[in-house]
């Protein structure tokens, strides 16, 4: 058995971390302190006790506590569950642990429903997947969400020492290890506690076993033994989604640095098209007309990018977020096509004005296409006619932001002058 099963916390107060649902007063805390307990989600990453806080509540309640894996198990393991409900003695209820229910299917998860309503099952689901987005609606709305934070690295190092005291009784040696070592274990164990004391378990069973010996962990060891940090990236998931909002974000927010972080998070994740069409859309929404010429660069970067393939793309990827996140920025041209959009969607927009449609066949002359002015047959290439349908005459949906560019485009606008009615 793992070191983190051997020292699992057996009552709340032995769980570290997750302060914001376990801390006195909180709402988790209060529902496991009352032994009230309701069907919930736990959502978060791996290691950080949503497991462990349900083996609590099975036991704080008399609740038999079930366990199934979504990943392998069937509605068949669910029947099983109830046809043993009668055969209990001394449990005042069941709590179905069931760990990863992203991976149910809808029918799947179809199948709790009658046994939550009717009480006979109390459902403690966890996922590492945002529940709004992979969980059933109906089975949503009959339970609570509760999301585990990563832990941070002193809720990590606290429980290393309980592991290092366990493991010095266990092996019947001192472990002798440096404050350096367990802030190096916590750091490269990305939040995830169960891969931090798997990781203490690894290093000290790395050294002979000696007896009335003192058991020296060395630094070096350490940093030989665990190589990689853990970076938890699913390219399906929602640290995916979450890394390219946060990315088109900062570079929105004028923040270089927090750009290229979360652009070098996607591209650990391996991400090169995505990040590369991200870059191409932000070029055009976000920079817009306040520095057009982004458009092209980044076109011509994200090209490169993809051409020369990782880890090389990663240089011209970096050229492109920091040109995006430190150029000025206009959404004026984006936000006109959302009012068009709008338009289109929920008002009578009319007809092309006649003057306006394709003339470029026999006979156009005689169904009044007819009237069209050139502009450049005209003084200053500009001539004052309707563009716009009828029952749109006078709508305006570029408004020029303020900025060096578009302060240009406003002037050559305002320089038309009575000639201009932009209808």
């Amino acid at each position: 058995m793992p070191l983190a099963d051997r020292i699992r916390p057996k009552n709340i107060q032995e769980v570290v971390g997750q302060t914001h649902l376990l801390g006195e007063g909180k709402v988790l805390r209060n529902l496991i302190d009352n032994k009230r307990i309701v069907n919930m989600i736990f959502f978060g990453p791996p290691g950080v006790g949503k497991t462990t806080v349900a083996n609590i509540i099975s036991q704080v309640t008399d609740k038999k506590l079930y366990r199934l894996n979504a990943t392998t198990a069937s509605i068949k393991d669910i029947h099983l569950i109830i046809k043993e409900l009668e055969s209990l003695i001394g449990y005042k209820g069941v709590i179905l642990y069931l760990d990863e229910i992203q991976n149910f299917n809808k029918k799947q998860q179809q199948s709790l429903l009658e046994y939550m309503e009717d009480g006979r099952i109390t459902l403690i689901a966890s996922t590492a997947e945002n529940p709004y987005h992979y969980v059933y609606g109906p089975l949503l709305s009959r339970s609570m969400v509760f999301e585990f934070r990563p832990l941070g690295e002193e809720d990590i190092i606290d429980s290393l020492k309980q592991g290092i005291i366990f493991l010095s009784k266990e092996f019947q040696n001192e472990i002798d290890i440096s404050d350096e070592s367990m802030s190096y274990i916590a750091l490269m164990s990305g939040g995830d506690l169960r891969r931090a004391l798997n990781s203490l378990e690894l290093i000290v069973y790395f050294y002979p076993n000696s007896d009335n010996s003192t058991i020296e962990i060395a630094f070096e060891d350490v940093q030989e033994i665990i190589q990689n940090k853990g970076f938890a990236f699913d390219n399906k998931g929602d640290n995916y989604y979450d890394a390219l909002s946060a990315l088109q974000k900062s570079i929105r927010g004028s923040d270089p640095d927090a750009a290229i972080f979360y652009a070098g998070i996607l591209l650990k994740g391996g991400q090169l098209i995505s990040i590369c069409r991200r870059l191409l859309v932000i070029a055009s929404e976000d920079i817009g007309l306040a520095y057009s010429q982004a458009s092209s660069i980044v076109y011509a970067l994200t090209q490169s990018a993809l051409q020369v393939g990782l880890p090389e793309a990663r240089i011209p990827i970096a050229h492109a977020v920091i040109l995006l996140a430190s150029s000025p920025k206009s959404n004026t041209s984006y936000m006109a096509l959302n009012s068009v959009m709008e338009d289109i969607n929920n008002k009578n927009i009319g007809s092309i004005p006649l003057h306006l449609r394709d003339t470029h066949y026999q006979g156009a002359d005689k169904l009044d296409r007819t009237g069209y002015k050139y502009p450049h047959n005209y003084e200053g290439n500009y001539v004052s006619q309707q563009y716009l349908p009828d029952q749109l005459r006078g709508t305006k949906y570029y408004f020029p932001g303020n900025n060096k560019m578009e302060n240009m485009l406003k002037q050559y606008l305002d320089s038309l002058g009575d000639k201009k009615t932009r209808d």
